[in-house]
């Protein structure tokens, strides 16, 4: 294989037109309620019982509500580059499709492959979540019961074999396969019920909120525990408590790109994909800014429970009532996270199914439920695999870099796709020195000035990474070269571009920098096995390469006839069948 046709092969796009008006065998019965009340579901579920309170004690302290603004800042950016290819691009796949019609096959299939990753270990977190808590409130008889008959000692591994993690994720994954309507019911039910209790604790802690918890001075702050914390005040740990404090909330509000991935499921994508991302990133943060305030000013920050803050501070308080109502309300929302963590896996395989990348029998659609029905048990069993045999701890911080690589690309597609050539058949003006700056004013993209912005792209992508591995301060640089813009008419875009997306891209590049030097080896690992699974099978059963092939021979046989007709019209003496 030629090195230039190699680099053809790994950058074939989907065509953009030829993606979206294509039809679809999933039902299509998801309403912008549904979708909204599932991107809260899987994002709104254990870190509004845990988050706040660990990150206000050991992190940042009362400020925790600046760091989870911060933190919310940066998931809108991402947000609004999703809602805007959720309108672009209706279709199930989320950041997988989006990358495979801007950027080429091969990032798309990386891209997919990390979502799977994503998605699996966050799923078998939660459902990790779900068993530990509810096990907690029996008095750890289901662990004793465990550890008694299915005891492990093998390092990374957990310490038991948790039955009933995988026995969990296995029922949601049926669930998930008999029909999205019912499912999806199931879970608005659960996210309606975790949002009441949100709104309870809100309520009833404000009787007990004190302002005077955000300004404890030093002299008052104990220093006869094993951990410093701090000097008091709003900002104990100071404006390194607080960036450190958003890097670690951000983590709460991943989950909401669950919605893109339901794109091909929406009664009208085009509008409830962007409206619903918008809206439940909105309920998300003032459902965390709310319980922060609410418990940093019901105790003070050094007397939080890192581990159950909410029912911490209602036993504090003695509300018995109100414990077990919290209770309550976190099994809710973790079954209510677990459904929506649950529920992009099996269309990010489908999507790739269909599209020739990994094997076919994954994507195939059940004719009466209507859902990628392998798809979905495998998942549902590699996920309760990961829950019921490995110890989660140091494993959560892979789904993390997968997130954090796929809305880094999704922004870099957003600015890709703004400055597309509109007519692929102009080939516009060549290289000029002057058009980096667009001195000759044209008003449509051409070929040139769409790659030039690819390369600066690219470029800016290498400058964030160099930028974040040397913690320097950020510098005043971004595309400034305003490259005519494609003119395409779409429901929704996002405002300020290139500078958000561009931000985006450099919030999302800096967080993935934090991540310790073992979880890139994980990742390297795992992004090993997708490169083997796809030059062993994606590249060789592409639908796209199928289609070249088709084309290719059809430009072959229209050009032989032409020759033939050629050749027969030249004849003197106008025999046809004997000069053929």
């Amino acid at each position: 294989m030629r090195c230039d046709h190699a680099y053809e092969t790994l950058r074939r796009k989907k065509p953009l037109a030829e993606t979206i008006s294509a039809t679809t065998k999933l039902a299509k019965v998801l309403t912008t309620l549904d979708l909204t009340a599932l991107g809260i579901g899987s994002t709104l579920g254990v870190g509004v019982y845990v988050l706040a309170g660990e990150v206000s004690k050991t992190t940042a302290g009362p400020a925790v509500v600046i760091s989870f603004a911060i933190a919310a800042i940066a998931s809108i950016f991402a947000g609004l580059c999703y809602a805007e290819f959720g309108a672009r691009v209706p279709k199930a796949g989320s950041a997988y499709i989006y990358s495979y019609v801007t950027i080429g096959e091969f990032i798309a299939f990386v891209i997919g492959w990390n979502l799977v990753l994503e998605y699996a270990i966050g799923s078998a977190s939660v459902v990790k979540g779900l068993s530990t808590y509810l096990d907690s409130l029996i008095d750890h008889v289901m662990s004793d019961a465990f550890k008694s008959f299915a005891s492990m000692n093998a390092g990374a591994l957990g310490d038991y074999v948790d039955f009933f993690a995988f026995g969990a994720t296995m029922v949601f994954s049926i669930a998930l396969a008999l029909g999205v309507r019912e499912s999806v019911s199931i879970n608005n039910i659960f996210t309606l019920t975790n949002l009441a209790v949100v709104l309870y604790v809100v309520v009833t802690g404000a009787f007990r909120a004190d302002p005077a918890n955000w300004s404890i001075p030093p002299e008052d702050v104990p220093t006869d525990r094993d951990q410093d914390f701090g000097q008091g005040g709003f900002a104990p740990y100071g404006f390194a408590g607080i960036i450190k404090g958003a890097a670690i909330c951000f983590y709460g509000f991943i989950g909401f790109d669950c919605i893109a991935t339901a794109s091909e499921e929406a009664r009208n994508p085009r509008r409830s994909i962007p409206l619903s991302i918008i809206i439940s990133l909105s309920v998300i943060f003032v459902a965390y800014f709310s319980i922060s305030t609410i418990i940093t000013m019901m105790l003070p920050y050094f007397d939080q429970d890192v581990n159950a803050p909410l029912p911490h501070v209602f036993r504090y308080y003695g509300w018995t009532v109100a414990q077990y109502i919290v209770s309550v309300g976190a099994i809710f929302g973790l079954c209510a996270s677990l459904m929506g963590a649950m529920f992009p896996l099996p269309r990010v395989i489908y999507a790739m199914s269909i599209d020739g990348l990994i094997f076919e029998f994954m994507g195939r659609i059940h004719p009466r439920f209507k859902t990628p029905l392998i798809g979905t048990l495998v998942a549902g069993f590699l996920t309760g695999t990961l829950a019921a045999i490995f110890n989660l701890d140091q494993l959560v911080s892979m789904m993390s870099i997968g997130t954090l690589l796929a809305y880094s690309m999704v922004a870099g597609c957003v600015l890709l796709l703004r400055y597309e050539v509109d007519d692929p058949s102009s080939k516009g003006s060549g290289f000029s020195l002057g058009q980096f700056l667009n001195i000759e004013k044209l008003n449509a993209p051409t070929r040139f000035t769409s790659g030039l912005v690819t390369w600066s792209v690219t470029i800016y992508c290498v400058w964030c990474l160099g930028l974040s591995l040397v913690i320097t301060q950020l510098e005043d640089y971004i595309d400034q070269c305003r490259q005519p813009r494609s003119s395409r008419e779409i429901t929704f875009t996002v405002p300020l571009v290139p500078w958000l997306p561009g931000l985006s891209i450099l919030i999302n590049i800096y967080l993935m920098t934090q991540l310790d030097v073992m979880t890139w080896i994980r990742f390297g690992v795992w992004i090993l096995a997708g490169l083997i699974i796809y030059f062993t099978y994606g590249i060789w059963h592409s639908g796209m390469r199928f289609k070249a092939t088709s084309n290719s021979n059809t430009s072959l046989a229209t050009e032989s006839r032409s020759n033939l007709v050629i050749e027969e019209q030249s004849l003197p003496d106008g025999t046809l069948a004997t000069r053929l």
